[in-house]
C-alpha cells in the first residue's frame, strides 16, 4: 500500500496530493510500468477519505496517460518512454515546480476537459460573499439528507424547463457527482441484479456496476443505439444509457428507439432505465433533444446529471431523480446517508441556478464550445475524405476514423504522444472487443483554437495523413 502523508493543512486539495505521489513514483521508477495500483476502495480505506477522492486522483492520472484501467483487472501503470529519471536528484521540488514537470503534452485533445477561461469566477465570488454575509446559521446545521429542498426546487424547475423532466422536489436527491449517486442507487435495488450497460461506455460507471457485483451485459449500439432485441435475449433487469448523447460514440437515441427501450422496461415491475444525461446541454445544430425521462408515463426512468461538464468539475453536485415507486425505498434503506455537498456550497448553486446567473452561463458556454466545434471540423476539413469525421454536433469531443491507415490505435496514440500530443484511443471505452477500424477522440473545450490548430498539424504530420 502507498505510504501517502496527507496534509489536511497545506491548502493543496487531497485528490491533487494523491495525484502527485503518484506521479512524483512514477517517475522515479518506484512504481514500474505495468505495476498494479490499489483498488479506489482500498486506498481510500487505507487512508481514511472519501471513495470520490481517490477517484478524481486516478481519473486526472488516467487522462494524463500515467495510467490505464483495465476491465475486470484495475489500475496499472502505462509504460511511458523517456519518463522515468531512476538517478534524479532527490531535492524537493516545489509545487510550481512540480506542475510544470507533469505537463509532458503540448496539446492535450481530453474528451473530459472544459473551457476555466470562460469560468462564472466572478459571480461565484459574489454569491460566496453573500452567503457568508446572509449570517444564516442554519447553514452551519445538518441538512436534508436528500439535499436542501431550495436547491432541490430550483433543479426541479430547471430541469423541466431545459429537459423536460417530469417530478416534484421530494423525487430529487443531491449527490457529490454521479459516481456517488450511483453508488445510492445500489442501496435501492437487489443485489445481483443483470444490467445492460452500453459497450463501449463511460468507464467509472461501468466500474460501479462491476464493484457491486451486478451481472453485467455489455451491449454493442449500432446506428440508433442500444439494440432492443439484444436487449431482450439477456437476463437484465435494469438498462444504463447515455440516450440524448451517448459517450463515447455521439450517438442521440431516436423517439422510436426511445419509446421500444420504454416498452421494454413496462414488460416486468422490476425493471428500469438509469439514464445520465451526459452532456445534454451542449447541442449545435437543431433543438436540444429532450430527456427520456420525460416520455415515462409508468415511473421507469431514473435519471441522472451533474453540473460538473456546465460549470467547472470541482463543483461535485449532481442529482438523481427517482420514479415515485423508488422514493419509499430511498426513505427506508438510505435516507440515514447524510448528503455529501455542504450546504454552503448547495445554497451558492441555489442562487447561481435561481438569479439567472446559471442559464446566462450556459448560452455563453454554447457559443464558445460552437465556435471551437465549428473550428475544429473546419481544420480537418484540409485532412483526406478517407479520415471519417464523427459524434459531432453535440457534446465536447468528436470521433476521427481511420479505415485506410496502415496503424493501429496503439501505434496512432504513440506517434502521437512522442510528439507532444495527447489523443484517446476508442478502444479504451470498450468494456469487450473494439473498434472494427483505428478510431479516436478528440476533445477541444479545454483547447483555444491556436492548441487545435497546433494540435492537429502535428498529428497530420506524424500520421502522415
Amino acid at each position: 500500500m502507498f505510504h501517502i502523508s496527507i496534509d489536511h493543512n497545506s491548502g493543496v486539495p487531497m485528490y491533487l496530493q494523491i495525484y502527485q505521489y503518484i506521479v512524483s513514483e512514477i517517475r522515479q521508477g518506484n512504481l514500474p510500468c505495468h505495476g498494479r495500483l490499489p483498488s479506489g476502495r482500498e486506498l481510500a480505506q487505507d487512508l481514511n477519505i472519501s471513495r470520490n477522492t481517490v477517484n478524481m486522483a486516478y481519473a486526472q492520472l488516467e487522462s494524463e496517460g500515467y495510467i490505464e484501467a483495465l476491465p475486470k483487472r484495475g489500475y496499472f501503470v502505462r509504460e511511458i518512454d523517456g519518463l522515468l529519471n531512476l538517478h534524479g536528484s532527490e531535492t524537493p521540488v516545489t509545487e510550481v515546480e512540480e506542475c510544470t514537470a507533469v505537463r509532458e503534452y503540448q496539446v492535450d485533445f481530453s474528451p473530459f476537459g472544459i473551457d476555466l477561461q470562460h469560468a462564472p469566477y466572478g459571480r461565484w465570488r459574489k454569491l460566496m460573499k453573500e452567503v457568508m454575509l446572509d449570517n444564516n446559521e442554519a447553514l452551519f446545521q445538518n441538512g436534508d439528507s436528500q439535499g436542501d429542498f431550495g436547491l432541490r426546487r430550483a433543479i426541479k424547475e430547471y430541469l423541466h424547463r431545459s429537459r423536460g423532466v417530469k417530478c416534484t422536489e421530494e423525487q430529487i436527491i443531491i449527490g457529490a457527482g454521479t459516481d456517488y449517486l450511483l453508488m445510492l442507487l445500489t442501496r435501492l435495488l437487489p443485489e445481483h441484479l443483470g444490467i445492460a450497460v452500453e459497450n463501449p461506455v463511460y468507464l467509472q460507471a461501468y466500474r460501479v456496476f462491476q464493484n457491486f457485483n451486478y451481472r453485467i451485459y455489455p451491449m454493442s449500439l449500432d446506428e440508433e443505439g442500444m439494440d432492443i432485441q439484444i436487449l431482450r435475449r439477456t437476463d437484465a433487469s435494469l438498462a444504463f444509457v447515455t440516450p440524448s448523447h451517448q459517450f463515447p460514440l455521439g450517438i442521440v437515441m431516436p423517439i422510436n428507439r426511445r419509446l421500444q427501450l420504454l416498452n421494454w422496461a413496462y414488460e416486468q415491475e422490476n425493471r428500469y432505465i438509469i439514464e445520465d444525461d451526459y452532456d445534454s446541454e451542449f447541442r449545435y445544430q437543431g433543438r436540444p433533444v429532450p430527456a427520456l425521462q420525460g416520455l415515462d408515463t409508468r415511473g421507469k426512468v431514473i435519471y441522472l446529471g451533474t453540473l460538473s461538464k456546465a460549470i467547472a468539475p470541482s463543483i461535485r453536485i449532481g442529482y438523481m431523480v427517482l420514479p415515485k415507486s423508488l422514493c419509499e425505498c430511498y426513505h427506508v434503506r438510505a435516507s440515514f446517508y447524510a448528503t455529501t455537498v455542504s450546504r454552503m456550497e448547495q445554497e451558492i448553486v441555489r442562487r447561481f441556478i435561481t438569479e439567472g446567473y446559471f442559464e446566462r452561463h450556459l448560452n455563453r458556454m454554447r457559443g464558445i464550445y460552437r465556435a471551437k466545434h465549428d473550428y475544429i471540423l473546419n481544420c480537418l476539413g484540409d485532412w483526406p475524405d478517407s479520415v471519417l469525421r464523427k459524434g459531432y454536433s453535440a457534446g465536447l469531443h468528436l470521433l476521427i476514423e481511420f479505415p485506410d491507415i496502415p496503424y493501429a490505435e496503439p501505434e496512432l496514440e504513440a506517434l502521437a504522444h512522442e510528439a507532444g500530443v495527447k489523443v484517446y484511443p476508442l478502444s479504451s471505452y470498450f468494456i469487450e472487443g473494439s473498434t472494427e477500424c483505428p478510431t479516436l477522440l478528440l476533445g477541444y473545450a479545454n483547447l483555444s483554437e491556436q492548441e487545435i490548430k497546433t494540435g492537429l498539424q502535428i498529428l497530420k504530420h506524424v500520421w502522415g495523413i
